[in-house]
C-alpha cells in the first residue's frame, strides 16, 4: 500500500502545480482594478537579460485604477515604458523621468466578455492538465496491480481516491473561475 501512498502524494503535488499555474495566468488578466500581478509577465531588458518588472523596481497600486514603477535605476525606465507598450496589457504608460504611471482605464462590455472567455479557455487547458494527472496515476495503480504489488481491490480503491482528488481540483478551478469572473464582470 505504501506504493499507492506515493502515487497520490505525487499525484497531488503535480495537481497542486497545475492549481498554481492556472492560478498565476488568472492573476496576470486585466481587470477594471490595479494589481501588481498584472505586470508578473512582462519581461524588461536589464544588463542583456530580460527580467520582471519588478526585478528592477518598485511596483504598486497607490489607487484603485492605477498602477506605479518605481525603477531603482532611471537608465531603465525607458525599456520598462518599451516592455509594457509591448505587451498585449493595453495599457499606456505615463513617465515624468523618475516614476511610471499606469493609469487602469475601465473596460468594455465586450472587453469583458473576451476576457471572461479567455479565463475559461486557462481553467480548462488547468482541467485538462489535471486530468492527464489522474491517467497517469491511474495507469501507474494498473501497472502496479499487474505486477502484483497490490491487489485488485486496494487498485479499485485506489482508483476511487486518484478521482476524489482529481474532482477536489477540478472544483479549485471551478472557484478560481467563478472568483475572476466575478471580478472582470463587475463595473
Amino acid at each position: 500500500m505504501d506504493v499507492v501512498k506515493e502515487i497520490y502524494q505525487r499525484e497531488e503535488e503535480k495537481m497542486k502545480k497545475s492549481l498554481e499555474a492556472v492560478s498565476h495566468e488568472l492573476a496576470s488578466i486585466r481587470t477594471g482594478k490595479a494589481t501588481t500581478a498584472l505586470l508578473d509577465a512582462i519581461r524588461v531588458e536589464y544588463y542583456g537579460s530580460m527580467v520582471p518588472v519588478n526585478q528592477v523596481g518598485t511596483v504598486s497600486a497607490p489607487e484603485p485604477r492605477l498602477l506605479t514603477i518605481q525603477p531603482w535605476e532611471k537608465t531603465v525606465l525607458p525599456n520598462i515604458v518599451k516592455a509594457i507598450q509591448k505587451s498585449e496589457l493595453g495599457l499606456n504608460p505615463q513617465s515624468d523621468g523618475n516614476i511610471i504611471r499606469l493609469p487602469i482605464p475601465p473596460l468594455t462590455e465586450e472587453r469583458r466578455r473576451d476576457l471572461v472567455k479567455l479565463v475559461h479557455k486557462l481553467a480548462e487547458e488547468g482541467k485538462v492538465a489535471i486530468r492527464n494527472i489522474r491517467r497517469d496515476a491511474v495507469e501507474h495503480v494498473k501497472k502496479t496491480e499487474k505486477e502484483k504489488k497490490i491487489s485488485e481491490d486496494d487498485s479499485k480503491k485506489a482508483q476511487k481516491h486518484i478521482q476524489e482528488i482529481t474532482d477536489k481540483f477540478i472544483e479549485s478551478v471551478d472557484k478560481l473561475i467563478a472568483g475572476k469572473e466575478k471580478e472582470i464582470m463587475e463595473t
